[in-house]
């Protein structure tokens, strides 16, 4: 008989892969897409309609078919093993994928304002943005595979120290790149 779940499975794996790869780099066009200001003016609205017809690209083409391709075989497989719902690591993903849907369709409010000219938000502030799914996708996973709530917490508290981490790291760069 053939294994439903394990195709489910892996599409899963296949949305949430490219919904992940979509989201970093739309947020790292955000950045580039804010630094067009320090490009020559004659080439300013060439180069904010490029990076918005890119963006477009990405999350009408790319992210949100993943994401939609990621939620609807991860509630296939909830659908085939209805008892992985009593277990406290599925709640927790649950929450953690509702927060990052939420960030998805913060994105598509940047792309908005970035085509419209009304982003103030600097290249910096997408930089850390950049870094806020790789915290997603490190609890996401690490709750899928440890899935024991008492390690996740430790992992968890790595993880946001590894967001302190990368935090401390883009402050450097950043003093850095000024100091040039």
């Amino acid at each position: 008989m053939l294994n439903y779940y394990s195709f489910f499975k892996a599409f899963h794996i296949v949305g949430f892969v490219t919904w992940f790869a979509g989201l970093f780099y739309l947020v790292r066009m955000f950045v580039y897409h804010a630094e067009v200001e320090q490009k020559p003016k004659e080439l300013q609205a060439d180069w904010r309609a490029q990076f918005t017809l890119m963006q477009w690209r990405v999350y009408k083409i790319i992210s949100t078919p993943a994401m939609v391709v990621t939620w609807i075989f991860g509630l296939l497989m909830l659908a085939t093993n209805p008892a992985v719902l009593d277990q406290t690591w599925i709640k927790i993903k649950l929450v953690l994928l509702v927060l990052l849907v939420i960030y998805h369709f913060y994105c598509k409010s940047i792309i908005i304002k970035q085509e419209k000219g009304e982003d103030k938000a600097g290249s910096f502030n997408y930089r850390l943005l950049n870094e806020l799914p790789t915290l997603f996708l490190v609890a996401i996973v690490l709750l899928a595979v440890v899935r024991d709530f008492l390690d996740f917490l430790k992992l968890f508290g790595g993880v946001i120290a590894f967001g302190m981490v990368l935090f401390i790291f883009a402050k450097q760069y950043k003093k850095r790149r000024e100091g040039k």
